[in-house]
């Protein structure tokens, strides 16, 4: 097999969601090196909202609980590391720094909250995606989760109201044992236009 195609294998056609994890330890330098690929990918006007939260411990996990969906404790307390996605919704305050070469580009957002908070939600969820292809090609695997009380978990991280949550990953070394045969999930993308 070639290169490219191990690398498609690693990213994308051996990808699975997992929810059922082998107990390896997942060091914050993977963490930090998974996150500084993801900050690369990119986002429209250079806008890069996605801010990240990684949840370790054990008193962390007792903490992110009760903001769980009953379907996602267990797997999300035996992760090595749950991932809150979430989204700065003054993300254009760091504009002139992201976007150097058009001066105006914070003017864009700041003032229209509706085009500045959909445009962080976008691109904050594109760069969620880019931080699990990241993970996937450094060996790790991902169990992505919308299974959660958005407020409650917001409240309890984000008091200020600054950052808004997206979704929660939880990332590690997955137990293949415990999969489910592959569905037939593949059938359900068949609309595909190019005109």
């Amino acid at each position: 097999m070639s290169v490219a195609g191990a690398a498609l294998d690693q990213i994308f056609r051996q990808a699975r969601t997992h929810r059922h994890w082998r107990e390896s330890p997942v060091s914050d330098e993977l963490l930090t090196a998974i996150h500084n690929l993801a900050k690369l990918g990119p986002t429209s006007a250079n806008c890069c909202p996605m801010r990240t939260v990684f949840i370790k411990s054990g008193s962390a996990k007792e903490r992110l609980k009760p903001h769980l969906s009953a379907g996602n404790v267990d797997q999300t307390m035996q992760a090595p590391v749950t991932a809150i996605f979430a989204y700065d919704t003054l993300f254009f305050e760091h504009m002139p720094r992201l976007a150097p070469h058009d001066p105006d580009a914070r003017s864009w957002f700041e003032g229209d909250e509706k085009h500045g908070s959909i445009n962080a939600l976008r691109n904050g969820t594109l760069q969620a995606a880019y931080f699990m292809l990241a993970a996937r090609s450094l060996g790790l695997d991902c169990g992505p989760m919308s299974g959660f009380d958005n407020e409650g978990l917001d409240a309890d991280y984000f008091p200020d109201g600054r950052f808004k949550s997206n979704f929660l990953c939880n990332l590690g070394f997955g137990d293949a044992s415990r999969l489910h045969e592959r569905a037939t999930r593949f059938e359900f993308h068949e609309v595909c236009r190019i005109d």
